[in-house]
């Protein structure tokens, strides 16, 4: 066995890693096609301003981002955007979305919006507290 520490961004690794856990994963739960899922908002002249990313799989909505620009920011954007991605998320069959989010950036914003916190590692000296948050749609 050789084992080696690589120092930058390898997709074909990385690729080859996601690979075998998701044929790991469907060995236990079977075949599923994870979907990926964005919603973006732009302004008028077509800059982007705000967008939610994820993907759904196993009637879960996995958000991976959530930003709106500063400008926009408690405009309501970002709600409008959750409320659609959740929307398609609900449409797909998902029961639940989940998210996770620095302590410096939006727990609250996601709390607002019906999330609850399931799992906290908390923060130290040049590290902010990860908040774990589960919405249920049942």
């Amino acid at each position: 066995m050789n084992m080696e520490v690589i120092n930058e961004a390898d997709p074909t690794v990385l690729n080859a890693l996601v690979e075998g856990g998701r044929q790991h994963l469907h060995e236990q739960m079977g075949t599923e096609t994870t979907q990926p899922l964005t919603l973006v908002a732009r302004d008028r002249d077509g800059n982007l301003i705000g967008g939610v990313s994820g993907r759904t799989i196993y009637r879960n909505f996995l958000i991976e981002v959530a930003w709106v620009a500063k400008d926009q920011r408690n405009t309501g954007l970002g709600r409008k955007l959750m409320a659609r991605a959740e929307a398609e998320a609900r449409n797909r069959g998902c029961l639940v979305a989940q998210v996770d989010t620095l302590s410096v950036q939006a727990p609250g914003f996601y709390q607002k919006l019906g999330f609850a916190t399931v799992g906290t590692v908390p923060g130290f000296e040049g590290s902010p507290a990860r908040h774990f948050l589960l919405k249920q749609y049942l």
